[in-house]
């Protein structure tokens, strides 16, 4: 994330719209998310879509979604039009399967026969860009999922029919899960990752309408995913 919002007014200077993805140092000593708000806005945006995250709804208890939602409610003070985009999981994290998959064609992962309707980033892209673009958005939030829930079991399985080979499923337990997420994201993170995956709650597990109604189309499975990044897991 930007640290000091001022830098990015030479980006902004003729921008009408902006899209704010935030980084995970949300909370870093010195991150002012707001303030790129409102820099964007004294630079002459008019509009800005948020991606921010299902979990404002559904778990909306932890310190980054506090903070997310703090910002939702920034984003909708008059001055501005607004577009909030709130999805679920992401079908790439299944890239962090890709280096073990290459080496040893096998993937360790817990609670394998869980499933939540993760999304593919490209349909998140669409609709972003169909909410900077198209003024039918404004005041909009969207909660963007794939079509259905897939377990982590079947997502193994999408990736093995792309390569055309096996790949075998080691369960880990939440403790081993834990341990390997925290070295990539901080432990509450981690924490409330496992805790979705673990035991999603009905929001979590609800199928959206939403990519449908903007893009007048059904959302990407995550076999169309894999068989588009296989080149990472070969």
């Amino acid at each position: 994330m930007c640290r000091c919002p001022r830098r990015l007014k030479p980006a902004l200077g003729r921008a009408k719209a902006l899209f704010l993805l935030l980084s995970g140092d949300l909370h870093a000593t010195g991150a002012s998310p707001a303030d790129i708000i409102g820099e964007a806005a004294a630079s002459g945006v008019r509009r800005v879509v948020l991606l921010s995250t299902l979990g404002v709804v559904t778990r909306p208890f932890g310190p980054t979604r506090i903070a997310m939602r703090a910002l939702e409610d920034m984003l909708r003070e008059p001055g501005l039009e607004w577009a909030i985009l709130r999805p679920g999981g992401f079908a790439s994290n299944a890239l962090w399967w890709a280096e073990s998959v290459r080496a040893q064609r096998v993937v360790a992962a817990p609670f394998g026969d869980v499933g939540v309707p993760i999304i593919d980033p490209a349909d998140i892209a669409e609709v972003a860009a169909a909410c900077l673009l198209d003024n039918r958005h404004p005041g909009a939030v969207y909660e963007l999922t794939g079509p259905e829930a897939i377990t982590p079991r079947q997502q193994i399985e999408a990736i093995a029919a792309a390569l055309g080979s096996p790949v075998r499923f080691h369960e880990l337990t939440r403790e081993e899960a834990k341990a390997a997420m925290a070295q990539s994201m901080p432990a509450e993170l981690a924490d409330d990752t496992l805790g979705i995956l673990a035991a999603p709650s009905p929001a979590e597990l609800r199928v959206s309408p939403d990519v449908q109604r903007v893009l007048s189309r059904a959302p990407r499975p995550f076999a169309a995913w894999a068989t588009r990044y296989v080149a990472s897991f070969r």
